[in-house]
């Protein structure tokens, strides 16, 4: 498979490959838990990376896309680089990948995805008498892989790393000053607000907001301009919301409509909370789709429900974000070497964590109950009171994108408490690789589109 381009520079992204002649380009792979190799043949001009997400198959997806898995993946890869011209004995590899994302549970240490994973593709590249070159995985952080694809060397450098000139003095917001920038938020159009609550409530009449979404034409146009895009690869051209409606349903579009309009409350920023320019807006879109899919699979929560949810979950981090970019050296530090969870780094520097601060904001907008209560305690899911199964699932979401997609946002989240987590929402800790399986397929299109 091939991945465009986007945010950041020719990425691979998790569960597809990329085979090229010379060129002058350069592949990324963005690597936590997942496993990215580099295979070259100098003398044949040839190369390619693959962005690994598992061991082996863990269900009955290993068809749908056999790259996602070391065991079935890379020899994939390898026989396709071998057709474009690559000698077996002319190979070197270089790898990377694999890390114990932090902060550390017993559970990550007892499941070690990443480190089955290395073991894996170790074997394959000795089978197959594959010369690695370079080869650095398991660790506490992330990484990102990089394959030139005209002198064909590969380097391995940890993502986001500030340099010395980025120390600032760190700026530590008041009460006051948190309340007020708190208010200076611009407001939520009526409308989404109102199709936020009519999703929340599965009784209420999702065709009223979609009729009254028409009148806004801002929000039409995006709409219409999103299901033309090529990530739905329609052929025929979609000119108005109501054959928007007709195509894709009420509900679909109605998310669609969420989405395209918060993308505008993130910050487009690549200092602060993200790693790259859009990464927080690419975290919470990407959490959604997670959370969609986990609510199918569950059949506990409307997938439309969890979908909002976890679009908004972050939404404090709107607030705090014009404060963290001067301290993002602290923050890199602390969370992506140090393996500290994000909120308990907040409180260290603010006083106060964007979970709680997202409070504020979703009772300022009047947002409902369980919203808030998502936003307040996705991060430590059992505190929450008012719709505990929401909660855990996006709190499993959260943890699910932060380990797959990395290279967006500064992100620790705790997992100590994993396994109950999971059984709250009725699944067994050996099924958590199954659930990583389970990411949508398209969660890469919209990331890297």
């Amino acid at each position: 498979m091939n991945a465009g381009t986007n945010h950041m520079k020719n990425p691979v992204p998790p569960g597809y490959s990329v085979i090229s002649g010379r060129s002058n380009q350069t592949l990324n792979a963005y690597l936590g838990t997942c496993v990215g190799v580099a295979l070259c043949d100098h003398k044949a001009d040839v190369g390619g990376l693959i962005h690994i997400i598992l061991p082996e198959p863990t269900g009955n997806n290993s068809q749908e896309n056999p790259e996602n898995y070391a065991a079935t993946g890379l020899p994939i890869f390898i026989d396709s680089i071998m057709r474009k011209g690559a000698a077996r004995e002319r190979l070197e590899a270089t790898v990377a990948g694999g890390a114990l994302v932090g902060p550390l549970s017993e559970l990550d240490m007892e499941l070690d995805i990443g480190g089955k994973t290395i073991d894996i593709v170790e074997k394959i590249l000795d089978a197959q008498k594959i010369h690695i070159k370079s080869m650095e995985t398991g660790g506490l952080f992330s990484c990102k892989l990089g394959l030139n694809l005209f002198n064909w060397e590969s380097r391995i450098d940890p993502i986001g790393m500030p340099s010395a000139d980025d120390e600032r003095e760190l700026e530590r917001p008041s009460r006051d000053q948190l309340a007020k920038t708190i208010e200076n938020i611009r407001a939520v159009p009526q409308v989404l607000l109102k199709a936020i609550r009519m999703i929340q409530d599965e009784k209420s009449d999702i065709s009223a907001v979609a009729r009254e979404m028409r009148q806004d034409q801002v929000i039409c146009s995006r709409v219409l301009r999103i299901c033309n895009s090529a990530y739905f690869g329609r052929k025929i051209a979609v000119d108005s919301i109501d054959r928007a409606l007709i195509l894709m349903g009420e509900r679909q579009v109605l998310r669609l409509m969420l989405s395209s309009a918060f993308e505008d409350f993130f910050s487009k920023n690549a200092r602060g909370y993200s790693l790259c320019k859009g990464g927080l807006f690419y975290h919470a879109a990407g959490t959604a789709m997670i959370c969609e899919r986990l609510a199918g699979l569950t059949g506990i929560i409307a997938p439309d429900r969890a979908y909002t949810a976890g679009l908004l979950h972050d939404i404090g981090k709107v607030v705090l974000d014009q404060y963290t970019g001067n301290a993002f050296p602290f923050f890199y530090r602390r969370t992506q070497i140090e393996g500290d969870e994000l909120t308990a780094v907040e409180r260290d520097v603010f006083g106060v964590s964007h979970d709680e601060v997202g409070e504020m904001l979703a009772r300022q907008w009047g947002l409902p109950d369980s919203i808030t209560d998502v936003i307040r305690h996705h991060h430590y899911p059992e505190n929450a009171s008012v719709s505990v199964e929401l909660v855990h699932l996006v709190y499993l979401a959260d943890l699910i994108m932060s380990r797959v997609m990395v290279g967006q946002e500064l992100e620790r989240i705790d997992t100590s408490s994993l396994a109950s987590r999971l059984e709250r929402i009725g699944f067994r800790k050996d099924q958590f690789a199954g659930l990583i399986d389970n990411i949508p397929s398209n969660l890469f299109d919209v990331q890297y589109h």
